[in-house]
């Protein structure tokens, strides 16, 4: 199975720059203990010897220091085909007066940034609030955004679907910035009926944006013992919204290692399309990654080699 991945995570724990790892707090994640280990490419590598990498994009991994991570990941010796990541979405919190400095000196550092994230998640539940404040509405914020059409840079749009309606206001208001939506934009609130349509309808009205594409990732976060019969109802769902011109699947890898393994996840998303044409697989595995985060065609293989083992 061939399969370029759009979203994973690097860190190397004696930086001492992801505190939030060597010093675990509870959050949706469950115990996240097992992740407190060096994690760079050479154990990607090892964990997807199953699965024919093509490719893979770092997205950045909540660093105190996001121009230091930056600086590590520019430094990292990987002699590996190909060399790995691929791309960079990097660490920026662009409420601050010094954002366009901070993006100026990441930018200077590697010529592999694509794309920038700032994890927007709010939530009244403290268990899955991630940034205890709406960004969006915050006018700093707002004027700060516009330092992504200037770069050419994606923005990787992390929230709840409480807050889709807001950023498909954001999405309309910066036509000229692709938005990218992290983990099929996080399902969160799952005891009723109210949650499964905020979520529905929120991917909807982004999904009217054409600058909006989703990354189907990130299930395990909140469903820690998920099957292909749980993950089919929401990929289906999310792929219905975008089309499969629009969506692509992802690993969050190795968050998302917490709850399967690397081989696993991927025969997953490849058992709930099974019945999709060669082009749509090619989409949903490669190509779409591909023109988002704007990696070299030599990254990507023939079609008829990503039919993923069933040629329909």
């Amino acid at each position: 199975m061939q399969v370029i991945d759009p979203h994973v995570h690097f860190w190397q724990i004696a930086s001492g720059n992801q505190p939030w790892l060597s010093e675990p707090v509870p959050n949706l994640l469950g115990d996240y203990s097992p992740m407190a280990r060096d994690y760079g490419p050479a154990d990607l590598r090892g964990e997807s010897e199953a699965i024919e990498l093509l490719g893979a994009v770092h997205v950045e991994a909540d660093a105190v220091d996001p121009v230091e991570e930056t600086r590590w990941l520019a430094g990292l010796d990987d002699s590996g085909t190909p060399s790995l990541p691929t791309a960079l979405v990097v660490g920026t919190d662009l409420s601050r007066s010094d954002a366009a400095d901070i993006l100026e000196r990441q930018l200077e550092l590697s010529d592999r940034i694509r794309g920038v994230r700032q994890i927007l998640n709010v939530h009244a539940d403290p268990l899955f609030d991630y940034a205890g404040r709406h960004y969006m509405n915050e006018p700093d914020w707002g004027k700060n955004f516009a330092l992504l059409a200037r770069h050419r840079l994606s923005f990787d749009l992390q929230l709840y679907p409480s807050q889709m309606p807001r950023a498909a206001q954001l999405a309309a208001e910066h036509p000229e910035t692709l938005f990218v939506i992290n983990h099929a934009g996080m399902y969160v609130d799952r005891q009723g009926v109210a949650g499964w349509r905020a979520w529905r309808d929120g991917l909807r009205a982004l999904a009217a944006r054409p600058n909006v594409v989703i990354k189907l990732s990130g299930f395990g976060m909140l469903d820690h013992r998920w099957t292909v019969g749980s993950l089919r109802p929401l990929i289906l769902e999310a792929i219905d919204a975008f089309g499969t011109e629009r969506a692509m699947f992802a690993s969050n890898f190795p968050v998302d290692g917490l709850y399967a393994r690397y081989d696993a996840l991927w025969q997953a998303y490849a058992d709930v399309v099974a019945d999709a044409s060669n082009e749509e697989k090619a989409a949903l595995f490669v190509d779409n990654a591909r023109r988002t985060y704007r990696l070299p065609a030599a990254h990507v293989s023939p079609l008829h080699d990503n039919n993923n083992g069933n040629d329909k």
